[in-house]
């Protein structure tokens, strides 16, 4: 659904433009002429109340006298006219608009809200307005007012500028590299980053996606977007506002440590998106993914005729994460036999700076065939000696028979020669090598394609909605923070943070709250009596550091110490903050854990992303070492593992000299409760443990502070309310009981069916696979299996039946449009066991569960000779209607 008629704006067979002008200067003259000069092969029609004629081209006054229904209308009028302009598009039939029109203004009673409202009433889709335009090489259109129009390739380019747009166009130019399709996105009042994503990795001829971003408007729908195109083909990012901070002032040390970027950065992680810093590296990026496939490894042999370029290519390639090719004996005797005695014998294979053509084309051969290495890196420094030119020519006829040979899969070939001339780069480009003009790009590309590789592993895992390791007391702990905030509380008491940790079995140090000094000694004693010395701070919902006023003391090992050290704090509390309300002072018991690890483990409300994860180096200067990641929860294991992974800190975690190693995975452990927690109880704002002490014996929070508050609804649906990532919808398994007391067990799809899928399809009929896809289908791809297999729960939902042999005998999904009003759905059951119940079943489990998710109806496109389909939808209480433009259709719509 959010791919609804995109097909038609993005690949038109007919297109008007409404604004044209003779004025040379002004943009719509400049769209009039790009689109002339690519040569759009479509119809193509004129609108102009002013002119019959503009720049030699016809013009009708209205969208009513074209001859044809325009699919695409590209509009360049002034704003006013917008809203209108698109009301009479969508009553001549229009798909969609291209608005690049600027000036809509935002808001109630704007122009953009009419136009939003003119499009809606006839279901049409809106690019813009205030953008570039669309460039889609594919079809030869070039809807902008660029100065240049890409050449056809695989390379699909969606950005919220329009000159960073222009500006890819320039450089691809200069490349050669070719697009599958550009699209200056502007406002986003309709079609937006997310649908655009999902377009383009269904797209055949789109190998990679690269976007430039400013800002996600609508945060769960991008994640669920970006995460199933990743899946499939890499996604590329570049963010600008990086040095942003957030929006407010956070109140927490783990809130001021969750900077805006950083959870940009969470978010693109977590989507499995590749973040590129800057435009240089995106274009880098371009350069490789546009040219070839993801080794299976990481493991890369670099060929070089300058010793000093090589060790830096290596030296870039250990400080990625890459692995330098090991040298087997078979590959040196093979290199011996056709290389000087002065070549460097190992990795990076350097054959000397009087290498010429012939002694490149032998030591190349040798590392294509070796097995050891997954990628071959050919560098060249320009000499008196030999050609780089035809060094270059070698090396890509040499590389082009080794493709040919190798069809079904070769391994990856990149170069750099220094200081090429644009011969050169023609020559490397034009055989599909991605060039670069130093090491340090090269080597930066092919790490691209690795991890482009690793994220396809890493989206396959699913988070559970409860982690098994643990069973939290949900109920009590929604009490505690209901309770508060019936109060007109922000932030929880000290005692109640204790139970509302160890609701969900995170153990902190006995803690006890004193309103007055006598009651201090008598809570202290109690510590005495266990063998423990006592800390005393401030209590006061004002002061949130307690350290600010010297509100922490600690080591107090008598009941006269207590008593002076209560009676201390409390007068300080009043000189130096007297507007604060003082309640008295906290009392704990003193953890002295020498060689445990001071932690800072936390979560932050994001305005855009909603809560987020927080880990990193605790203790009062937290926020000046500033070492901590961010992760998007729900959390499990290995992605708690990978948050603590990118710190410094995690280092400390493990022995060294006499300090044992920190308990395995129990602060792992604490980051996945703290996710479910974030799940569990929305009303949680931040939450703060500093320090979180961790050894060899576990973990223990010594001091914690959590803000809470009702519920801010940032994303549709029904999931947790503050979470862009939905977690695994357990919820929804289900057993049946069918005819012939068949059992039946029902649960949400999941990414690792895939394979599943592709064996439920062969007992399925080529007539109802054609029933099911409105076409023949003789095969299914991997891509196109993987789209369907790989939901996050966000808008789409997959429900899977299986037998009791586990085999699966049938699927229902249903995806949701753009603005969660309305779903589709789908279903396909296994030819041999239709008629026993299941479809019925199934049916009846989307509904409800459209339901749940406070849809408003849910309709679906069936063939008219599907009678039993029709049928069945009927009885389930669906209106059945024709499809006004498809004869063969009909169109069933429930209304929920």
């Amino acid at each position: 659904m959010s791919t609804y008629r995109l097909k038609n704006l993005l690949s038109p067979q007919s297109v008007a433009l409404i604004g044209a002008s003779p004025r040379q200067a002004s943009v719509g003259r400049a769209v009039l002429e790009n689109v002339r000069k690519s040569a759009f092969k479509g119809q193509f029609g004129l609108v102009n109340a002013r002119y019959s004629e503009i720049g030699g081209m016809a013009a009708v006054s209205s969208l009513a006298q074209l001859p044809f229904v325009p699919e695409l209308v590209v509009i360049t009028a002034p704003a006013g006219q917008v809203p209108d302009i698109i009301d009479q598009a969508g009553r001549r039939g229009s798909a969609g608009a291209l608005i690049v029109s600027a000036g809509l203004g935002h808001g109630p009673g704007s122009l953009e809200e009419a136009a939003i409202a003119a499009a809606r009433k006839y279901g049409m889709r809106l690019i813009g307005p205030n953008c570039l335009g669309i460039m889609m090489p594919s079809v030869s259109l070039n809807a902008s007012f660029a100065a240049h129009m890409p050449g056809a390739g695989t390379l699909a380019l969606i950005s919220q500028s329009g000159a960073i747009a222009a500006g890819m166009v320039d450089w691809a130019a200069q490349r050669g590299v070719g697009f599958s399709g550009i699209v200056s996105i502007g406002d986003q009042i309709d079609v937006d980053i997310a649908d655009l994503l999902d377009y383009f990795a269904m797209d055949h001829k789109t190998r990679a996606i690269l976007l430039y971003i400013e800002a996600v408007k609508d945060a769960r729908k991008f994640m669920s977007a970006a995460r199933a195109a990743a899946r499939v083909k890499p996604v590329v990012v570049v963010k600008s506002g990086r040095m942003a901070q957030g929006a407010k002032a956070a109140a927490t040390h783990t809130g001021a440590l969750a900077g805006a970027d950083a959870v940009y950065d969470a978010a693109f992680r977590r989507a499995g998106v590749l973040r590129v810093s800057d435009l240089r590296e995106l274009f880098d990026c371009a350069e490789t993914l546009g040219r070839i496939g993801s080794p299976a490894g990481k493991r890369l042999a670099i060929l070089t005729n300058g010793g000093g370029i090589g060790v830096l290519a290596i030296d870039r390639l250990a400080d990625l994460g890459g692995i330098p090719a090991p040298m087997t004996p078979d590959t040196r005797q093979k290199l011996d036999a056709v290389l000087p005695p002065t070549w460097s014998g190992a990795n990076p294979v350097d054959i000397v700076g009087d290498a010429d053509a012939s002694r490149y084309a032998a030591a190349l051969e040798v590392l294509l065939e070796d097995p050891g290495n997954d990628a071959v890196l050919v560098l060249n420094v320009q000499t008196a000696i030999a050609s780089a030119a035809q060094i270059a020519t070698t090396v890509t006829e040499l590389v082009g028979k080794y493709r040919e040979k190798h069809r079904s899969w070769a391994k990856p070939v990149l170069a750099a020669w220094v200081g090429a001339d644009q011969e050169i780069i023609a020559t490397l480009s034009g055989a599909g090598i991605p060039n670069y003009p130093t090491e340090d790009d090269a080597v930066r590309g092919f790490m691209h394609l690795v991890r482009h590789r690793e994220v396809v592993d890493e989206l396959s895992q699913v988070p559970p909605a409860m982690p098994d390791t643990f069973v939290p007391d949900v109920a009590a702990a929604k009490q505690i923070v209901t309770t508060a905030i019936a109060d007109g509380r922000k932030w929880l008491e000290p005692v109640e943070i204790k139970h509302l940790l160890g609701c969900y079995d995170i153990a902190m140090v006995p803690t006890y709250a004193a309103n007055s000094i006598e009651q201090a000694v008598a809570y202290a004693d109690e510590i005495f009596a266990q063998g423990a010395t006592v800390v005393l701070k401030i209590l006061s919902r004002d002061i949130v550091h307690k350290s600010d006023v010297g509100g922490v003391v600690l080591n107090l090992t008598t009941p006269a110490a207590v008593r002076g050290a209560a009676a201390n704090i409390l007068a300080r509390a009043k000189t130096l903050r007297p507007d604060a309300r003082i309640d008295g002072v906290i009392v704990q018991a003193m953890v002295v854990k020498a060689k445990a690890r001071e932690l800072i483990l936390g979560l932050a409300d994001d305005p855009t992303f909603g809560m987020v994860v927080v880990f990193g180096r605790g203790g009062t200067a937290v926020e000046i070492i500033n070492d901590k990641a961010l992760a998007l929860p729900p959390l499990d294991l290995q992605l708690a593992r990978d948050l603590i992974d990118r710190t410094r800190v995690s280092r400390l975690l493990h022995a060294y000299r006499d300090v044992p190693a920190v308990k395995q995975d129990a602060v792992a452990l604490v980051l996945v409760k703290l996710a479910q927690m974030a799940t569990d109880i929305p009303e949680i704002r931040e939450l703060d443990i500093n320090p979180l002490l961790a050894d060899e014996t576990g973990v223990t929070a010594v001091d914690a502070r959590i803000a809470v508050g009702p519920p801010q609804r940032k994303f549709a649906g029904t999931g947790p309310a503050n979470l862009a990532v939905r977690a695994y919808p357990s919820q929804w398994e289900r057993r049946f009981t069918l005819k012939d007391d068949w059992h039946i067990s029902v649960r949400p799809l999941r990414p690792e069916d895939e394979p599943t899928i592709h064996e439920f399809l062969r007992h399925v009929t080529a007539h109802d696979l054609r029933l099911r896809f409105f076409a023949p289908m003789k095969e299914f791809t991997h891509e196109f299996i993987a789209r369907l297999a790989q939901l996050d729960y966000a808008r789409a939902m997959a429900f899977v039946a299986f037998d009791d042999k586990n085999e699966m005998v049938g699927v229902v999904r249903i995806h949701s449009d753009s603005v969660y009003e309305s779903g589709e759905y789908a279903i396909l059951l296994r030819s041999d066991l239709k008629g026993r119940g299941l479809g019925w079943a199934l049916m009846q489990l989307i509904i409800d569960y459209a339901k749940s998710e406070g849809l408003k109806t849910i309709s679906g496109d069936v063939l008219k000779e599907n009678v039993v389909m029709l049928e069945m939808c009927r009885q389930l209480g669906f209106e059945v209607k024709p499809d006004p433009t498809e004869p063969d259709i009909c169109d069933v719509r429930l209304k929920l």
